[in-house]
């Protein structure tokens, strides 16, 4: 299998303005391209762009995983855990509502993971999780 490339995600948002204020402002992503209808993100090295679709954005269901409601569909990045750290901090100072708590999942066992959730501001679920080691993403 060859090196790991930038993934590409687009997600719907019921407002620009707050996905500026939520990447832009809390996140401190870099923007790149725009439009009225669009922008693109610098998510961690991958290309992220929220697109306008009020109609479809912030969709909510939830599955049992660890004894925590989870929220479905979700997505984020796995991160160093000082990173992590860092973000969860961040996020704790922008007094951004976490969904899940910043926690150790599944500790002592294989895949042990710390992850938090949390929404943006126009309701998309966001995951970010840090492993001891690489090794342990998939672990079984």
């Amino acid at each position: 299998m060859s090196a790991v490339r930038p993934f590409h995600l687009a997600i719907p948002v019921s407002s620009l303005a707050n996905a500026r204020a939520f990447y832009g402002e809390i996140m401190g992503l870099s923007q790149g391209r725009s439009s009225d209808h669009w922008i693109d993100w610098n998510f961690f090295g991958h290309q992220f762009v929220t697109h306008l679709a009020p109609d479809i954005a912030g969709q909510k269901h939830q599955n049992a995983v660890d004894g925590h409601a989870v929220p479905v569909p979700h997505f984020g990045v796995i991160l160093q855990r000082a990173d992590w750290d860092s973000l969860a901090a961040k996020l704790r100072a922008a007094e951004v509502p976490f969904v899940i708590e910043p926690y150790v999942r599944f500790a002592g066992q294989p895949g042990e993971q710390a992850t938090m959730f949390f929404y943006d501001l126009c309701g998309n679920a966001l995951e970010f999780k840090a492993f001891a080691s690489d090794d342990h993403i998939f672990a079984t």
